[in-house]
């Protein structure tokens, strides 16, 4: 890759306490991800993806390692810190959508921004041609109720992108859509990495969603292993 390094780990450990018996997890999980790359995390059930990645979206920490964004030792800082980089810099895509019930879907949209102290004004704009740009001009207004679930995973893709991310992480964003949508899904993901230069890394079950990624990388044993 001729493009610069976003995010760098480097000998990452984790484990949880089960009982008296402790239970590793990541045993020395080595990763580096280029600016404008795209990378599925595969492996099955129960290896430690989910752990990954909620390391890679500083939303845990490992028991040892490091952890490198854009340069910036991620690991050192505390925990405002870290939510500010977490908030202005990583937009998140999960399985089960996490949208407001009672805020539509613009309004779920913006929540990012607000949160962040951004004008509520230039929000509303903003969100508004990032709905656009995934099909969902017209559904702004509608609730999640209101919206089938592959509606409301765009709606989740439109909130990730709305603080212009230089990372978005996706834990399984199909997993929970049928074929044909989870399909669409897979394709404006891959649609979004290519045409906004969005860093993308997801984890993933389905064979196609990994194989639209440049890279393919494997958790097994607690380790990566390049697959592609």
């Amino acid at each position: 890759m001729s493009e610069p390094v976003l995010y760098e780990v480097a000998d990452l450990w984790k484990s949880y306490s089960n009982g008296n018996r402790k239970v590793e997890v990541l045993k020395g999980v080595d990763l580096t991800v280029y600016r404008g790359d795209s990378v599925a995390i595969t492996g099955p059930s129960g290896v430690g993806k989910s752990t990954l990645m909620h390391i890679l979206g500083l939303l845990d920490r490992p028991v040892s390692g490091r952890v490198l964004f854009d340069g910036l030792d991620v690991l050192s800082l505390g925990d405002n810190e870290r939510a500010r980089v977490r908030n202005h810099r990583v937009g998140f895509v999960f399985q089960f959508f996490q949208l407001l019930p009672e805020f539509t879907a613009l309004e779920n949209v913006i929540m990012p921004g607000l949160i962040a102290g951004e004008s509520e004004r230039d929000l509303r704009k903003r969100a508004t041609k990032i709905l656009e740009e995934v099909g969902l001009g017209q559904r702004a207004t509608h609730r999640p109720g209101e919206l089938s679930g592959g509606e409301q995973q765009r709606v989740a893709i439109a909130r990730s992108l709305i603080m212009n991310p230089d990372l978005v992480l996706a834990d399984e964003p199909t997993g929970n859509l049928d074929p044909e949508t989870g399909g669409e899904i897979e394709s404006l993901l891959h649609e979004l990495n290519v045409s906004k230069k969005t860093t993308l890394i997801v984890v993933t079950h389905k064979e196609s969603l990994a194989g639209a990624m440049v890279r393919r990388v494997g958790l097994v044993g607690g380790k990566l292993k390049e697959l592609q």
